[in-house]
């Protein structure tokens, strides 16, 4: 495998301060991370918002360092703000479906059916429903999408099956995490990949081959000892089953669609390639005569309004990570976790990606994902970015913003988040290893699976 172009930038970057001086970049970087922090939990501005600040005042440190010498980099920041503008179009298109999935009445129809269909076999019916929750994290890639609309929708059923409160917020949160995690898109491996030149192709069997048994296992480890004997008689009243009888099954057309345009894309590239984006847009149009009647007007303002936090996040990680490429301070990160032994680089992968991943997993992924996957190019390197993406999706369970925890308790009503970042702490330790053990036998399962 030949190495990248950006990484050799980095580690030629790197060098030529290490002959210079070290400690400027490290100054730097303790500025962008201080105004950051102060932005975040002092100011309590918006993450994306406390990410320009950083990467303005990193820029002027690096002006008065002397590691910027063309004046103020005003080009870098804007170029940095649409770094990600391909996966800034998937977000936003991924979830005008996903509200007109929601608007139509598909999802709620979805889950009553599959309640009403499995209710005797509880351990399918949980895995089901773990899948309902994860579905708009797969196509949005954004854990609170999944947990705010599906999440919304599911968690009243899991509670008249007897499933407590604090249990139904942990598989809420667990789900929208794997559903992060899930195919077809993953934010944090896209941007890992960008950063490495490794493009998103290929992705999908190790995506769910690390998504797909941890939801298992979080749902089940969850609520299974409390739907034992489901009474379905009790859950029965409360189901509002008369979207499903009215309109039938025309209302999951847009997902066939949706499936149809992406297996075709994928095994006929050079017929037909219309994009994600496109993909999306033309699956929403479908759904939008197939139930409840929509306003698009408000369907779109409710789809820019979901997208939009993610949104402002990604442009402020492309200006973050322009200033620490233009500073040196990225390189400096590289260098750091390019220097470590591989114990300890799995040790330092485990502990650091989840931390700074409280402020962002895309960040995370960015500054610290690019490194540790530069760090281990001797393995595969689809499945090591992807096992990386998983365990950069623990951050949104960290304190302080804990997007996942924070709104999964919203939803059923736990009024203290911390319960369910403990109640979820068995399920996230095996992600954490279960993640690490796949990026060690990389090699061995890319070999039976690419």
């Amino acid at each position: 495998m030949t190495f990248c172009p950006s990484g050799w930038f980095a580690l030629h970057e790197s060098k030529l301060w290490k002959e210079n001086n070290v400690g400027s970049e490290f100054i730097v970087f303790l500025v962008m991370v201080g105004v950051f922090m102060l932005g975040c939990f002092l100011f309590k501005l918006p993450v994306s918002v406390s990410m320009l600040l950083a990467a303005v005042m990193g820029a002027l440190s690096g002006m008065a360092l002397g590691l910027v010498t063309d004046g103020f980099p005003l080009r870098h920041l804007v170029e940095g703000s649409v770094s990600y503008i391909d996966t800034i179009l998937v977000i936003a298109c991924a979830m005008i479906f996903m509200k007109v999935l929601e608007f139509s009445g598909a999802l709620n129809a979805l889950s009553v059916t599959i309640v009403r269909r499995f209710h005797q076999r509880p351990v399918i019916l949980l895995i089901l429903l773990m899948g309902i929750i994860m579905f708009p994290g797969m196509i949005t890639g954004s854990s609170t999408a999944a947990i705010l609309s599906a999440g919304s929708i599911v968690a009243p059923i899991l509670l008249l099956m007897g499933i407590s409160k604090l249990n139904t917020a942990s598989i809420i949160a667990m789900g929208g995490m794997m559903g992060m995690v899930a195919p077809p898109i993953n934010l944090p491996a896209m941007i890992i990949g960008g950063g490495i030149d490794t493009p998103y192709v290929g992705f999908e069997v190790p995506l769910l081959i690390l998504s797909i048994p941890i939801a298992i296992f979080s749902v089940l480890f969850l609520g299974h000892k409390e739907v034992k004997n489901l009474d379905y008689a009790r859950i029965e009243p409360h189901l509002d089953m008369e979207i499903a009888k009215q309109y039938g099954i025309r209302l999951y057309l847009p997902i066939f669609v949706l499936v149809v345009l992406m297996v075709f894309t994928k095994v006929a590239p050079g017929i037909l390639d219309l994009g994600i984006p496109l993909i999306f847009l033309i699956s929403a149009a479908v759904g939008i005569p197939t139930g409840r009647k929509i306003n698009i007007l408000q369907l779109l303002r409710a789809a820019v309004k979901a997208a939009l936090p993610v949104m402002g996040i990604l442009m402020g990680v492309g200006m973050l990570i322009q200033i620490m490429t233009l500073t040196g301070v990225r390189g400096l990160i590289v260098v750091s976790c390019l220097s470590l032994p591989e114990n300890l680089l799995y040790v330092a992968m485990g502990l650091s990606l989840p931390l700074f991943g409280s402020i962002s997993a895309y960040g995370a992924s960015s500054v610290l994902g690019v490194p540790f996957a530069l760090a281990m190019l001797n393995q595969n390197t689809i499945v090591t970015i992807s096992s990386i993406s998983s365990i950069a999706s623990l951050g949104d369970m960290m304190p302080p913003t804990a997007l996942a925890g924070m709104f999964a308790a919203q939803v059923t009503g736990v009024k203290k988040y911390s319960r369910v970042l403990k109640r979820c702490i068995v399920p996230m330790a095996v992600l954490l290893v279960y993640s690490i053990v796949v990026i060690i036998f990389s090699k061995q399962i890319a070999s039976l699976v690419l």
